[in-house]
């Protein structure tokens, strides 16, 4: 029985990357000999194992057979004569594919080592077409390596497009493509991963109403929104800000720009827009801590950008619909995304709008106002709320009054 080092982790140390995870490929060992060894069995029908100690995961070296449609239609076969090479060969890309024994030595049948060398993503063999779930892990790995100079074979971006073609993306569930839609938005360049679903013709199958944003142009008075455009602001934000939260978020609030474009100002709160959000993100389960603050976002998005001309009283009706008092954070995060508001992507540079400022700065004033003085004046029930919001409007006013003339 042998055991080799496989995968990322290989990936990654030739590439002085921070390793994340280790994986391992056993070449002449079986299920009885790993449980006896107390390593742990992840699935009751899949060949893979959890060390007893590092937890790092052990799969037995296998081959696959396709055998259905989607990522899940394959039969397997993990006995004790399949080799290294019968195992590597089954997994996607050249890079992912080179192991080393406990010697430090490589294993390399596919010259993935070379392909590091010239910064190429490549697939192995004619087979990668039976996988649909590498049409997301290719772009997502283009989005991880693109500051690395690696760019995708051509060959490559033509299997994706048959992938497409034979309609297999139809197959992948809603978790598989947001798990791996998720890993994209936490590269150095989301932006990329986008690009790429784009080129292989993908990208309306997983995200519809981008592909339509991304095929259109939309115009304002003096500009031309287009794919550029957007991709460049998610792009430039990235550099700001990690947080996936923030950076879906910008993104969302371009995907209802027909609508946005065509009110006024004097718009409250955008309900259409922040509708096509929520299904958007109840289609893929998006985690509700994104979901919130893309829906408030965008709904919000024209409100917050013209908060300045906005009445006292909407301005606090609007801190509690984002439940600001509660969740305070919200304000930092919304302030932080009026900077790339769509209005404002224009700019070569960064700089805090004043929208971002005063947003801070209102909520500061009415978050100072003291419940207990109402309570020592004798309201009760809901009369604490009303009185409450009151003097929160009237702090504001008196607050604006007085300020907004030296900021105008």
């Amino acid at each position: 029985m042998k055991i080799y080092l496989v995968g990322g982790a290989v990936r990654d140390a030739l590439l002085n990357l921070p390793i994340k995870d280790k994986d391992w490929v056993v070449v002449g060992g079986t299920k009885e000999i790993l449980l006896k060894k107390n390593f742990q069995q992840v699935g009751k029908d899949f060949p893979v194992f959890l060390h007893p100690e590092t937890h790092e995961e052990y799969a037995l070296a296998r081959k696959e057979r396709k055998s259905g449609r989607g990522y899940t239609g394959f039969d397997t076969d993990s006995n004790t004569n399949v080799t290294l090479e019968d195992d590597l060969i089954r997994r996607d890309l050249t890079i992912n594919a080179i192991a080393q024994d406990e010697y430090g030595n490589y294993i390399d049948p596919f010259e993935g080592k070379k392909d590091i060398e010239c910064r190429l993503i490549r697939h192995i063999s004619e087979s990668f077409i039976e996988d649909p779930l590498r049409v997301l892990r290719t772009a997502r790995f283009a989005a991880a390596l693109v500051h690395l100079g690696f760019t995708i074979a051509k060959e490559t971006i033509d299997l994706m497009s048959i992938i497409v073609k034979k309609k297999e993306l139809l197959y992948l569930t809603a978790n598989r493509i947001w798990n791996e839609t998720e890993k994209a938005f936490q590269t150095s360049n989301p932006h990329v991963y986008f690009q790429i679903l784009h080129t292989c013709k993908a990208l309306q199958f997983f995200f519809p109403d981008m592909y339509f944003l991304y095929e259109n142009n939309f115009f304002l008075k003096y500009n031309t929104f287009n794919k550029h455009i957007i991709l460049m602001g998610l792009a430039k934000i990235s550099t700001f800000e990690k947080k996936i939260d923030i950076r879906f978020s910008y993104l969302c609030q371009f995907l209802s720009i027909n609508q946005m474009f065509l009110k006024t100002s004097k718009i409250f709160y955008d309900t259409h827009s922040a509708s096509m959000i929520k299904n958007l993100c109840k289609r893929f389960n998006i985690p509700s801590y994104i979901r919130d603050i893309a829906v408030l976002n965008t709904g919000f998005c024209i409100f917050l950008k013209t908060i300045n001309y906005q009445s006292s009283k909407n301005i606090v009706r609007m801190f509690y619909k984002i439940d600001a008092w509660r969740k305070p954070n919200r304000i930092k995060k919304l302030s932080f995304l009026i900077n790339f508001n769509s209005f404002n992507i224009f700019k070569s540079n960064f700089f805090p709008s004043q929208s971002s400022y005063f947003l801070k700065k209102y909520f500061s004033v009415v978050q100072n106002v003291s419940i207990q003085l109402i309570l020592n004046q004798g309201f009760t029930g809901s009369a604490i709320k009303h009185e409450l919001i009151r003097l929160r409007i009237n702090k504001l006013e008196s607050w604006r009054f007085k300020n907004m003339k030296y900021y105008n």
